[in-house]
């Protein structure tokens, strides 16, 4: 059976909202491909917020995806059991020519797990990203996903040493840049001004530039004392950079059960409800600075050339640290301030956009995809 027939699928799966902005372009570059080779999409539910999937898709132009597994929220092994079970059953129907993920959340693992037992390859985009750290989630399903995959598609040059090093073939593994950039290109002559998102908010005066604040992840959230530390020096900030804050659900309920919304009260963060992609691409690019626990997010102001200070302990993206404008400063107000300082002072970092951050990276992850096809015909 060639691949020229016109009925070789390849099932590109997305599970959370970090995804779709990796999807979109390769199912672009699907589309535009005449090689016989179709994409199929499979939406897993883990992002269970109907309102905002529907805005992310519809934004990003992505199309109504063809199975939706519907499987919503719960604890890490619930949510991948839950998967596993619901994507068992399409792979059985659609079987696919190979089944595609990316990055490394919990849809990302479970999807692979299942189809790597059916003998159907796995094709793994973002691969090879190491924070060293097996406390997050993230690390684990990023380093199964890798161990389980057919070919392995890498954001920066770093990556393939990390996949060497874990016994992952040479020849599985193909550079091709950064396909959230290629989403960011292609959007941001779509990018809603900050000053249209930002219009009316009480209190809030942007002509002196202003901070954008991303927080979520359970490590600066979950714990009282870190999350009260971190609201209280980004408070202090406020009052000489006003600070723009989409607050993630999850936050939100974190602070209010610590009691912690007096905080924000005093200050000058201004909290406004989780944004669509095309709102907080303008808000970045117009930021001054930007804080963030977001693995996306250091990459893309890296292509924005925006000051980006990271509040975690490390990242699996160290190419944003050594070219980009990224900083790592973990959840001490001290370093936070100081970097904070630095950036009023002197600009922040210069950086520059890496090796194939141009936009053409979906373009090579196909044209590679397609050449493992012929192969095997």
């Amino acid at each position: 059976m060639g691949i020229r027939s016109g009925r070789e699928r390849v099932l590109c799966v997305v599970g959370a909202r970090p995804n779709f902005m990796k999807i979109a372009p390769i199912i672009r570059a699907f589309a535009q491909c005449n090689s016989g080779l179709t994409a199929r999409l499979l939406h897993t539910g883990q992002h269970y917020d109907e309102a905002m999937k529907s805005a992310f898709f519809e934004q990003l132009n992505i199309p109504t995806p063809d199975i939706d597994l519907g499987v919503g929220s719960g604890s890490h092994a619930q949510q991948t059991a839950e998967i596993m079970k619901r994507f068992e059953p399409e792979l059985d129907r659609e079987r696919p020519l190979a089944v595609l993920v990316v990055g490394d959340v919990n849809s990302t693992v479970a999807c692979a797990l299942v189809a790597v037992k059916k003998h159907i390859p796995v094709l793994h985009v973002e691969a090879g990203l190491r924070s060293g750290d097996r406390g997050m989630p993230e690390e684990i399903n990023r380093i199964l996903t890798d161990q389980l995959s057919e070919l392995l598609f890498i954001t920066e040059k770093d990556a393939r040493e990390n996949l060497l090093r874990e016994g992952i073939a040479a020849d599985k593994i193909h550079f091709v840049g950064n396909v959230m950039i290629d989403t960011l290109f292609h959007s941001l002559a779509q990018a809603v001004p900050a000053s249209r998102t930002l219009a009316g908010l009480a209190g809030f005066d942007q002509q002196a530039g202003y901070g954008l604040v991303t927080l979520h992840r359970p490590s600066n959230v979950d714990d009282p004392e870190v999350l009260a530390r971190l609201l209280g020096v980004l408070s202090t900030i406020s009052r000489q950079t006003p600070l723009v804050f989409p607050m993630h659900p999850r936050t939100e309920l974190r602070i209010a059960s610590a009691g912690l919304e007096k905080l924000l009260d005093e200050s000058s963060v201004v909290t406004v409800p989780p944004q669509g992609y095309l709102e907080m691409l303008g808000l970045m690019k117009d930021a001054r600075v930007v804080f963030t626990d977001s693995g996306g997010i250091q990459e893309e102001t890296t292509a924005l050339g925006i000051p980006c200070i990271t509040l975690r302990e490390n990242t699996e993206r160290p190419i944003t640290l050594s070219e980009g404008t990224n900083s790592i400063v973990g959840t001490d107000a001290g370093m936070i301030m100081s970097c904070y300082n630095n950036v009023l002072s002197t600009g922040g970092k210069s950086g520059r956009v890496p090796e194939l951050w141009d936009g053409k990276s979906a373009y090579r992850i196909v044209d590679a995809i397609n050449q493992w096809a012929l192969e095997r015909v």
